[in-house]
């Protein structure tokens, strides 16, 4: 299979205007911004036949060309990171088998998440949509319910059934449970992670359904392809004792740069 990952990046984040550019000290003191520790995650995937970035923002353009990545120009109103994968994939010929959208605000996706991801789809050819998720540890679950707490947005849950396919993505925590776990317990809560391999056709269709409610309300890209009922695989993956989270908000860099340290990433 013909495999383009996309990185799609703006700079008018609604929680973190500008994210993409924030600096981030790695393991040796080294400042990179976060487009480019997440460029630098996307070189480390094998089975990528090309690797772009796709943005609307001329200093985001610029600082990506400056650290030698490919950058595709898309248009503003792209709503978000699936429609920008739309669109740079029209841009570039429309004439890969699979798409990856490995979001710019992960830097710490491990390799083998999105390596999995695209094999998972090869796999079931009846899904047109295939996104990783993690199983949480008590302590992972006790973060998620402490961001709740302080009223912030912090990582998407995910439920699926027996074969997979997803019932429900939510910035709640779900499914309920009212029991307490161990630090280093395994829990039925799912972690989301935000990277998803599409078909062309079903990446090619977003763009033109709109939003639909519960989109809307949870502000969550994904659930347009539940809301028309298009089949989105959960595959579930292995951190393998790698720490991981997604930069969502400004309280988030200090807790990515502690893990950049823990892995002895520059």
């Amino acid at each position: 299979m013909g495999v383009l990952l996309v990185i799609p990046a703006r700079y008018a984040s609604v929680r973190y205007p500008g994210k993409a550019l924030a600096g981030l000290v790695g393991a040796t003191g080294v400042t990179k911004t976060l487009i480019r520790r997440s460029w630098e995650a996307a070189q480390a995937v094998s089975g990528m036949d090309r690797v772009v970035v796709a943005t609307d923002d001329g200093r985001i353009r610029d600082e990506a060309l400056g650290f030698g990545a490919e950058v595709v120009m898309t248009s503003p109103e792209c709503d978000n990171g699936t429609a920008r994968c739309a669109e740079a994939h029209d841009a570039l010929g429309a004439r890969y088998d699979v798409v990856v959208n490995l979001q710019g605000d992960a830097p710490l996706t491990p390799p083998w998440f999105i390596e999995e991801l695209v094999a998972a789809l090869d796999r079931h050819p009846t899904a047109e949509v295939a996104t990783p998720v993690l199983r949480a540890s008590g302590r992972a679950l006790s973060g998620f319910h402490e961001d709740r707490r302080a009223g912030r947005v912090g990582a998407t849950t995910a439920v699926f059934g027996i074969e997979g396919k997803a019932l429900y993505f939510s910035k709640e925590v779900i499914p309920y449970t009212t029991e307490d776990y161990p630090a280093a317990a395994a829990t039925p809560v799912f972690h989301h992670v935000g990277v998803y391999a599409y078909r062309p056709s079903a990446l090619a269709a977003y763009p033109r359904w709109k939003p639909g409610a519960l989109e809307r309300l949870e502000g969550l890209e994904q659930l347009r392809f539940l809301e028309r009922e298009r089949p989105v695989l959960c595959v579930e993956v292995d951190a393998r004792g790698r720490p991981f989270w997604e930069l969502n908000n400004p309280e988030d860099v200090p807790r990515i740069e502690a893990m950049l340290a823990e892995l002895g990433m520059e």
